[in-house]
């Protein structure tokens, strides 16, 4: 059975920063003695230069969907335009103090990280297992071999095939997007590159909006989520389904859920107990008081 929240107003517990120690203590109480499963979305990667799609502070944005990707080869140019720019601050990210502080409670009975984000900052921070649902942006697949190479690769082979477009300049935050995409206005003269081995399209081996996450990496995820007493969603609005379903997965299992997100999310109402925290700073909070 799913345990009590801590207060009748748990959901209301930390709405700012002043409220960071009782809703660290009241995070640390629900989950003492007990296993946790994080969940991990754009706000666990805003401290490392990583703009948030739907956060209180984000510049509104429309990603690219895969329909329209696959459909057309003036969108995948215009992509792989913007893209060329968005690696130069993606592709040098590093993990940030969150990051790293949940690999230091790996002891205190996390068992593992499902994450939203395809930056690859949890496996270069050290936590293990890491279940990327959307994939990797340090990928690149082939959709007509399925050849997967790297990210850094293709870099390299856009950089000789359009010598004329300079070199990929440092973005600022508002002209970065959370899947490497960036804001490029001129575009309709990129140089695209194909798969070396057959010819073929090449993608980010990401899950575009519209696209569906490989079923053998949502059943991964909903291994790591049922071997816990506990789900912990980080920095997710949980505005799409592919994340919002475990959550909802959990409660009908009647299992507590505790979302650390400074703005509302579409699991609010389904939580145990939600903070409205930024990440690093809670995982920071509820550390130290492991170690105390």
């Amino acid at each position: 059975m799913a345990a009590a929240p801590a207060e009748a107003t748990a959901p209301d517990l930390a709405r700012d920063e002043g409220d960071l120690a009782a809703g660290v203590e009241a995070f640390a109480e629900l989950l003492a003695g007990r296993t946790w499963t994080v969940l991990s979305g754009a706000g666990m990667s805003t401290d490392s230069g990583i703009p948030d799609y739907r956060g209180p502070t984000s510049v509104r944005a429309t990603p690219m969907l895969y329909a329209e990707f696959v459909r057309s080869v003036d969108n995948r140019r215009r992509y792989w335009a913007r893209s060329y720019q968005g690696w130069s601050r993606m592709g040098h990210a590093e993990p940030n103090a969150g990051h790293r502080a949940l690999v230091d409670l790996e002891p205190s009975g996390l068992i593992g990280v499902v994450t939203q984000n395809v930056d690859g900052l949890h496996q270069r921070a050290g936590s293990s297992p890491v279940i990327p649902l959307h994939g990797s942006i340090a990928d690149v697949v082939c959709l007509g071999c399925g050849r997967v190479t790297g990210r850094r690769e293709m870099q390299d082979r856009l950089a000789l095939l359009n010598p004329d477009v300079g070199a990929p300049r440092v973005l600022e935050h508002a002209e970065l997007r959370p899947d490497g995409d960036a804001v490029v206005d001129e575009w309709g003269d990129f140089v695209l590159a194909d798969c070396l081995a057959c010819g073929g399209v090449l993608k980010p081996d990401v899950v575009f909006f519209g696209e569906t996450v490989p079923r053998d990496r949502v059943d991964q995820a909903y291994a790591l989520v049922d071997g816990a007493d506990v789900l912990v969603v980080l920095g997710s609005s949980l505005t799409v389904m592919s994340g919002l379903r475990f959550v909802r997965h959990n409660v009908k299992h009647e299992r507590d859920v505790v979302i650390v997100n400074r703005g509302t999310t579409r699991g609010d109402d389904l939580a145990t107990l939600k903070l409205a925290l930024g990440c690093t700073e809670t995982l920071e909070g509820l550390l130290d008081l492991h170690r105390s």
